[in-house]
């Protein structure tokens, strides 16, 4: 079974992030997504750390 990296566990300065629905915000710092993911009480995971930048959902 794969593990993520969460919320601060992630190591990227920016990421591409998703929201809950599956839309897409774009490329956004580490700490705005962190900040949104917070403000919705959901955890930001990084769903694919390979990609250049990092997916986080």
């Amino acid at each position: 079974m794969q593990e993520y990296r969460v919320n601060r566990q992630i190591r990227a300065k920016e990421v591409r992030l998703i929201d809950e629905n599956g839309k897409q915000l774009g490329i956004i710092p580490i700490q705005e997504a962190l900040r949104i993911a917070s403000e919705k009480g959901l955890d930001l995971v990084e769903v694919a750390p390979q990609a250049n930048p990092p997916v986080c959902k």
